[in-house]
């Protein structure tokens, strides 16, 4: 086949020897770069320490947002997965987006109808993601049934998009302040679905539409879908039955649950009042910005859920 016809998977690892190809990751925070579709995009690793020998691990693929890059996702000052990795025992992987900036600034995804040049390229997001997966596994023992995807904003609506074309590789995603932006969606099997929203969200409304922080540049954006939307799609798409039941009640913060679905899948929202467009519990924010909540931790959220979905007992995991 003419390489022109296929993306060229190229692996050009930075750092130490640990990184080599086919040599396995010992703990720590790696990088190397993945030639995907005539861009090179970096992809950042964290491996936390006390990793079982001989044990496969979880691994959570964590997707900035619309103009943010990598090594934004990546701090735990902004964001806090790799800490929490740390604690709860899974590797997380922070790639790059589409960027046509050196260094891979202000790189956006194509979720479907959002966001910027990747959506306008027609860029081929959901199979770099596939190839990031792949390029860990051939690094680290990755548990095939524990593949979870979380994101921020435009990386939540490609977290909802792989729910969607990457239904057969990752068992459940988390979607924070980015609503689900897919121009046609047919799942190969029910996925797990979390979505994590602020009520005064003033980029992508609550009860949707482009709020005024969203793009300047309104072409780069959308009509966002609003959130009781995107859940009742994934409550009919995983064929879910019922109402739900609501599983946290704390000031400033809700959530609740579909648990009837197929396959034993679930679809869970968690609704803060304030916090804006945030990660709740982030330690900082853009300048400028309203303060993430406090009252919702996103990060113990997001994998006391992914564990909830893909343990043995399928147990309701608590707050």
């Amino acid at each position: 086949m003419p390489t022109i016809l296929r993306p060229l998977l190229l692996l050009l690892f930075l750092g130490s020897a640990t990184a080599a190809r086919g040599a396995p990751m010992g703990a720590g925070t790696h990088e190397w770069r993945l030639d995907w579709a005539g861009q090179s995009r970096s992809v950042i690793v964290h491996v936390p320490p006390g990793l079982p020998a001989g044990q496969a691990a979880p691994l959570v693929l964590a997707l900035h947002g619309g103009g943010g890059h990598a090594a934004f996702m990546a701090d735990d000052e902004r964001y806090g997965l790799s800490r929490q990795a740390d604690r709860s025992g899974f590797v997380v992987a922070y790639p790059n987006g589409f960027s046509r900036l050196p260094g891979g600034r202000f790189a956006t995804w194509n979720a479907g109808g959002c966001c910027g040049a990747a959506r306008d390229r027609g860029s081929d997001d959901v199979g770099f993601i596939r190839a990031v997966v792949a390029s860990v596994r051939e690094r680290i023992a990755v548990d095939p049934a524990r593949i979870f995807a979380t994101g921020m904003s435009n990386g939540g609506m490609l977290a909802h998009r792989l729910a969607c074309d990457g239904a057969d590789l990752f068992r459940a995603v988390a979607a924070v302040a980015g609503t689900d932006a897919t121009r046609q969606c047919t799942p190969s099997r029910p996925v797990s679905v979390l979505h994590i929203h602020a009520r005064d969200d003033t980029h992508v409304l609550f009860n949707g539409g482009a709020g005024p922080n969203a793009f300047r540049d309104r072409d780069a954006v959308m009509d966002f879908v609003s959130v009781p939307d995107t859940i009742a799609r994934w409550t009919q798409r995983n064929r879910c039955s019922g109402p739900p039941r609501r599983i946290l009640d704390r000031p400033g913060a809700v959530c609740e649950e579909h648990s009837d679905c197929a396959a034993g899948s679930r679809v869970r929202l968690c609704v803060t009042d304030t916090g804006g467009h945030a990660w709740p519990g982030a330690e900082q924010v853009r300048r400028g910005k309203p303060a993430a909540s406090t009252a919702l931790d996103a990060n113990e959220a997001i994998w006391r859920f992914f564990e909830a979905v893909s343990g043995p007992s399928h147990a309701p995991a608590p707050f």
